[in-house]
């Protein structure tokens, strides 16, 4: 499943067997790629152009003419929603809110401390969970505000750990 975004209008597409779903119902079209980023679409009786413009991988973007009409498009894999519902978003340039336990562990070891700064991707602390750890990192730069456990510490899934 996925989560796409156009122009911030939220559609959720599915692939089942040969059909895409587009909010559970089936896409009907016809798709031809006519040249490197240009293809035709046939939907519902109506012809479209569509040339992709830009497409930034590290956003996750796609910027899309469609009849020369451009739209932005901002897709979500199901690791994305995930870590986007346990507040750990990992967008380029954001600034960290908090971090939260993503499963029932036992807390290994803390990496910062209060006051200190983070930058995104910096390790923070080390879960363990299930005989392993799990190195937990910041998912945006910030100033470590407030540490809500310690070492030794068990958390539960969805459990604020760190606050920024």
């Amino acid at each position: 499943m996925y989560s796409v975004s156009i122009d911030k209008s939220a559609i959720k597409v599915e692939k089942s067997g040969d059909s895409i779903l587009i909010n559970e119902e089936i896409l009907i079209w016809d798709f031809k790629k006519t040249s490197d980023k240009f293809y035709h679409i046939i939907h519902e009786g109506k012809s479209f152009n569509l040339e992709v413009v830009n497409i930034n991988s590290e956003e996750k973007t796609v910027l899309l003419k469609l009849n020369n009409k451009s739209a932005t498009v901002k897709m979500q894999d199901k690791f994305d929603l995930l870590l986007e519902k346990l507040g750990m978003n990992t967008q380029k340039g954001s600034h960290a809110k908090e971090i939260k336990a993503p499963m029932p562990g036992l807390i290994f070891d803390i990496k910062v401390r209060e006051g200190e700064e983070v930058k995104k991707g910096d390790p923070v602390l080390i879960l363990e969970a299930m005989k392993m750890e799990n190195i937990i990192k910041s998912p945006g730069d910030g100033v470590v505000k407030t540490i809500k456990i310690k070492k030794g510490d068990s958390v539960e899934k969805n459990q604020v750990l760190i606050q920024f």
